[in-house]
């Protein structure tokens, strides 16, 4: 459905039976913390039974329950704010060990991205980057870690990348003021999803260049403007963003460029070893032991 989910509620109010005009108020006036619960807990707390709430989610459309609360979790995804999300997140962990918790979503997540990752579109995302005259890496905020690791391992492989310092909008378009036709801008954002990544993203389609987006869905904004779009899970864990999904897709993807650049990365990563060594740049744990004994 591709009508607010909320709207469609809205609008048949007057044809639910009791039982759903409870649910239905719940979940306009406490959507944020509707979207996470499951058929069972919902029934519960507005004191109907479950089979009520699929029968509802089926009286809007939905094929079931789950489809519904996916509906409602995209809506909401990019509304939340950290206090939302604290509150959220508090209420799915409950008295749960936390630390099961949190490791089991980011294991669901990347299960998830697994079987619904398109192939196809890697392949074709893994191309474009190799073909690229000039490569410009951004993510903002939280997404900045995800761009900086996938900077980092692509200013080894490539000699022309660029990672977009995002201190400042005008900084932003400063950098990518010479981006054309020929080179490929590389988008990272997940929920909330970055205005200055969208709009430096948007720019970057205008003259020319591939766009390409590292994501978490095709409602994203970023999809959107973009000719490709890597897609991976993200989640929340209280106010953190939980982007291991999305770590490993990029883990995907410089291992993808990296094979298909195997011998002139053999001779890259000689030439670096003899530097490292040189300059003593890592400890050499080996010798210090043999030393020792």
């Amino acid at each position: 459905m591709s009508k607010d989910i909320l709207a469609v509620i809205q609008s048949n109010m007057g044809a639910f039976s009791k039982g759903q005009k409870l649910i239905a108020n719940f979940i306009l006036n406490s959507y944020d913390k509707a979207a996470f619960m499951t058929a069972s807990r919902l029934g519960k707390t507005v004191n109907v039974s479950e089979s009520t709430v699929v029968r509802f989610a089926a009286e809007l459309g939905y094929d079931g329950y789950p489809a519904m609360q996916k509906a409602l979790q995209e809506m909401i995804r990019n509304k939340l704010t950290a206090v939302q999300r604290i509150e959220v997140s508090n209420d799915r962990i409950g008295n749960h060990d936390i630390l099961s918790m949190v490791l089991q979503s980011d294991i669901e997540k990347i299960r998830m991205t697994l079987e619904e990752a398109d192939r196809e579109a890697f392949g074709r995302t893994v191309d474009t980057i190799l073909d690229a005259k000039r490569i410009y890496i951004l993510g903002v905020r939280s997404a900045a870690a995800i761009a900086s690791f996938l900077g980092f391992y692509f200013n080894l492989i490539f000699e022309n990348v660029t990672l977009v310092n995002t201190t400042s909008a005008s900084e932003i378009f400063e950098q990518l003021l010479r981006v054309k036709k020929g080179d490929v801008v590389i988008g990272v954002s997940f929920p909330r999803y970055s205005k200055r990544t969208v709009k430096a993203m948007e720019f970057a389609h205008d003259r020319g260049a591939s766009v390409v987006a590292i994501t978490d869905s095709v409602t994203s904004p970023l999809a959107a403007i973009a000719d490709h779009a890597l897609l991976a899970k993200s989640d929340m864990a209280s106010f953190v963003d939980s982007l291991v999904a999305p770590l490993s897709m990029v883990n995907a993807l410089i291992v993808a460029v990296s094979r298909r650049k195997n011998s002139d990365l053999a001779q890259i990563f000689g030439e670096l070893e003899r530097i490292w060594d040189e300059y003593d740049v890592y400890e050499k744990v080996e010798e210090e032991a043999e030393l020792e004994s």
